[in-house]
């Protein structure tokens, strides 16, 4: 038995300039998207993770022909003939559930095995089918499968979301866009992935509006008209945060390229009020810092609210702030459980509910940690930047399915960073 670990020697090293990677959470939905197309699809900027690989099995399943040429895929959905995706796949990744909406779009009828809860919350699928039926979609759970039809074909709705769900706003996008008539989708998500979803369908020739705002909407046409199309991905707004995070750990300076600051205008604003220094340009982000970090508030909330995904990685900065933090995770009930991972490391953090109050240390130590889910693993690695001694990364697969190449990345900006396979004696 061996498990594959990152090992980081604490050297308080981050800085240089670092490029990210396309978005994991659009291109995702891109792929799925490209079932409507009928065709061959050009995706660009198309991270090598392995999320994506599992969302390319899924279309081979679907009976789709996936080519990769570094980071472009061809995805030609001519020969797409099922529609239903295996639990295996589900399983390992919550978001095939997104190929729900494209498949009812193209065949009118659907079966997708009913994805399980994740390591960070529930994330129930409700609001996708209430949303889908008020288009006219009928469902069935049959023996762990979610059967979708349409007996009467789409059609518009005025479609009210209780929550802002990514997931449910782009189910409803990509099914609504070849329904009869007018559908508006009330209280959607605003995040910059749902733009450029929407962006790639218009590309495609659908006609939406308003993505972006909380009220979209969407002017169906006829499927048969909806064609392939070339679109490049947007940079994955999450990842840049992450290497934000850890320059403003070290103190940096260091420049992240190929991603629009719009995106992370909660989290720049949260780094200047730790006494980060931060320059915008176009598509970069250059951060500094050199005076001691300062304690803040942070609430999780959906965009353009601070995002839930870097809610680990700025629990660890408030781990070494001057003051006390607290810390209130309002999208996912268990995203917590990184804090036990870095209390082992020596933070100083107290968990009441969904509060965390986060009193600041003067240092951590390096120690055996474990990913918890994909945001925490990253933060723990770059928690290992600034720890004193040795730091050993367990269960990686998690930083695999959204970081493209961590370690070479963080290597490059001078950490002390390796994956190292351990044998069984040494575990």
């Amino acid at each position: 038995m061996s498990e594959e670990v990152i090992v980081v020697e604490g050297n308080n090293t981050l800085a240089g300039e670092v490029r990210v990677s396309g978005a994991k959470n659009s291109a995702l939905k891109l792929i799925a998207a490209s079932l409507l197309g009928r065709g061959k699809t050009i995706l660009h900027n198309v991270p090598l993770i392995s999320d994506i690989d599992v969302m390319i099995e899924v279309l081979r399943r679907l009976g789709a022909t996936v080519t990769r040429d570094g980071h472009s895929l061809v995805v030609d959905t001519a020969s797409v003939d099922k529609w239903e995706t295996p639990y295996e796949l589900v399983s390992k990744m919550r978001a095939s559930i997104s190929v729900l909406g494209p498949l009812v779009g193209r065949f009118g009828h659907a079966r997708v095995a009913m994805p399980g809860g994740c390591q960070i919350g529930a994330r129930k699928i409700d609001m996708h089918m209430v949303g889908l039926e008020a288009l006219g979609v009928e469902f069935d759970i049959d023996h762990g499968f979610l059967e979708a039809r349409t007996p009467n074909g789409l059609h518009g709705a005025h479609v009210v979301l209780d929550f802002p769900s990514v997931g449910a706003t782009e189910n409803l996008l990509m099914a609504s866009v070849v329904a009869e008539g007018t559908t508006i989708i009330e209280n959607a998500a605003r995040e910059p992935e749902i733009v450029d979803l929407a962006n790639m369908l218009n590309e495609m020739g659908a006609n939406i509006v308003g993505a972006g705002e909380s009220l979209i909407e969407v002017v169906g046409v006829p499927s048969e008209s909806l064609h392939p199309c070339e679109h490049t991905t947007v940079g994955d707004r999450i990842e840049a945060g992450t290497f934000l995070a850890g320059a403003a750990l070290t103190g940096g300076p260091l420049r992240v390229v190929g991603v629009d600051p719009s995106y992370l205008r909660m989290a720049i604003m949260k780094l200047e009020a730790m006494v980060c220094e931060i320059e915008s340009g176009p598509d970069s982000v250059t951060i500094s810092r050199t005076l001691p970090l300062r304690s803040t508030e942070i609430q999780t909330l959906p965009h353009p609210g601070f995002p839930t995904d870097l809610q680990a990685q700025f629990m660890l900065l408030a781990a070494l702030a001057d003051g006390v933090s607290v810390i209130t995770e309002n999208v996912f009930e268990n995203r917590f459980m990184f804090a036990a991972e870095l209390i082992r490391m020596g933070a100083d953090i107290t968990i009441e509910d969904h509060h965390a109050l986060v009193r600041g240390v003067q240092t951590l130590q390096g120690a055996d940690v474990s990913s918890t889910d994909l945001r925490a693993g990253a933060a723990l690695v770059l928690a290992g930047i600034v720890a004193e001694g040795q730091t050993r990364v367990h269960n990686i697969a998690h930083i695999d399915r959204g970081y493209e190449d961590y370690v070479g990345k963080l290597s490059s900006l001078g950490v002390n960073v390796s994956r190292v396979v351990l044998d069984e004696s040494a575990l």
